[in-house]
């Protein structure tokens, strides 16, 4: 994609949030914002479609955020007091060994969740033959490797709820506090997973009223870069070298496709947080270990 189509995309980017925001009223929204790269071009979007907007930057800090991403966004508050920190309140370890851990993905582990409170439904088994009852081949379907979880002897439990109580849950209690109801959120289609399946930049509840906005859904990584580049945007440390991140969820956390690289850096770089991920995650990291899935078997041997 060259410059003449990213400007293309971005009039249109543009219009969609001016024309969004004027409908439902500015008071209305805020911005989930995380401080990572996508939160970030978000933050710079909204203000270039609606010069001098009053939208609170709402950032939720759960308390396993990496502390220069925290830090980075504390950094900016200082100078931009649209942005608010807004702490969870969640005691994290006590709410997993309740809710259960995350595993793989949250498709992985809504389903497995379902399996363990509710046995072998229907959408379990094609989860796990996966195939449909029409015949045809489901997109999510479980590895083999993990097939042996969906059996009474797996006592992990497990769950896709770790999202929903530190941040969701929040971000309702933010709206209830604030009166702003409608969350503006930097989910791209292109980032895969479930979201992949979501290409509406618009989400309406039961009673058909908006709730979340998603203006980036449709944009791709390369006119992420450019969108930075053309405006000089300041990133968080973590996505320079050394570190070389390209993503800066909840550190440590199970879903990361790219966890034992993430870790081998952290390990390098940010050695006390790495420990705080192996005590934190540490019935999934074992598993994930003794399994030979996503982490190295003798990983463990160098952290203590």
């Amino acid at each position: 994609m060259d410059t003449f189509d990213n400007e293309l995309l971005l009039f249109d980017r543009i219009k969609l949030i001016k024309d969004t925001v004027a409908k439902y009223g500015e008071e209305n929204f805020y911005i989930s914002f995380s401080g990572g790269k996508d939160s970030t071009v978000l933050h710079y979007l909204i203000d270039e479609a609606i010069p001098n907007n009053k939208i609170p930057r709402v950032f939720i800090n759960t308390g396993i955020e990496y502390i220069d991403l925290v830090k980075h966004v504390k950094e900016l508050a200082k100078n931009e007091n649209r942005i608010i920190v807004y702490n969870a309140g969640v005691n994290i370890k006590r709410m997993l060994t309740e809710k259960g851990y995350p595993f793989k993905s949250k498709e992985h582990s809504r389903k497995l969740s379902t399996y363990q409170n509710s046995s072998l439904c229907k959408s379990v088994k094609v989860y796990m033959s996966g195939i449909k009852s029409d015949g045809t081949t489901s997109r999510f379907a479980c590895p083999k490797i993990l097939k042996y979880q969906f059996d009474d002897q797996f006592s992990i439990k497990i769950s896709d709820k770790c999202c929903d109580e530190l941040k969701k849950k929040t971000a309702k209690r933010y709206e209830k506090e604030s009166g702003r109801k409608i969350g503006i959120i930097g989910l791209r289609m292109s980032e895969g997973g479930q979201r992949a399946n979501k290409p509406n930049c618009v989400v309406f509840d039961s009673k058909n009223t908006l709730v979340r906005f998603k203006p980036l859904n449709p944009l791709t990584n390369e006119f992420v870069e450019w969108y930075i580049e053309r405006n000089n945007i300041k990133l968080c440390k973590l996505y320079y070298p050394p570190y070389n991140f390209t993503r800066t969820g909840c550190k440590g956390c199970p879903f990361a496709i790219g966890l034992d690289e993430q870790l081998e850096v952290m390990d390098r770089l940010m050695p006390n947080e790495r420990k705080q991920c192996e005590i934190l995650w540490k019935p999934i990291y074992d598993e994930y270990r003794r399994i030979g899935y996503r982490l190295k078997t003798n990983e463990q041997k160098k952290l203590f």
